[in-house]
């Protein structure tokens, strides 16, 4: 009888470690809240552009949980002339569509490859729903820095670098 609770200690010491180890560690360094600095769009050519303006607003939220959610916007937005979102004129729609992006799911954090990979649950841009994106990242003190190379502007063929500031 002695044996078999040795036996079975031995399992449940063991089942514990692996499953730590093998359990995600969430970054600490990014968790917490993000205001957004710059979207900068690279295309092939080197050409760069700033889908959202030179001055957007942006939020980013990470917890230790594992959840993110992203909300970018270009600062210079019209309001709609009738007042109801249900009564824009396509020349509005379009530029709601094209001056915001967010979406929202799981994260994690490789760091041996510096990247971010966003598990996307819900996005603005549908296409982007239910897949995982990685996006390599630096961290220096109060500034993450990543790239998207699947953008909502023009797909693979352009990058872009977006910047966020630690809110204290």
């Amino acid at each position: 009888m002695k044996k078999l609770q040795t036996a079975v200690l031995i399992l449940l010491i063991t089942n514990s470690a692996l499953s730590q180890k093998n359990k995600k560690e969430v970054y600490p360094e990014i968790l917490g809240s993000w205001t957004l600095v710059s979207v900068e769009n690279i295309n092939q050519d080197g050409k760069k552009t700033f889908p959202y303006g030179t001055d957007p607003r942006g939020i980013l939220f990470f917890d230790e949980k594992g959840n993110y959610a992203i909300q970018i916007y270009k600062n210079e937005r019209p309001k709609i002339i009738s007042g109801d979102k249900n009564k824009c004129t396509p020349e509005e729609n379009a530029l709601i569509v094209q001056g915001s992006n967010t979406h929202f799911g799981k994260f994690e954090i490789d760091e041996a490859n510096k990247t971010i990979i966003f598990k996307i649950k819900t996005a603005s841009f549908p296409n982007w729903e239910n897949e995982e994106q990685k996006r390599s990242f630096t961290n220096n003190s109060n500034e993450l820095k990543y790239v998207v190379t699947n953008t909502t502007q023009g797909g693979k063929s352009v990058t872009a670098e977006v910047v966020w500031k630690k809110l204290q």
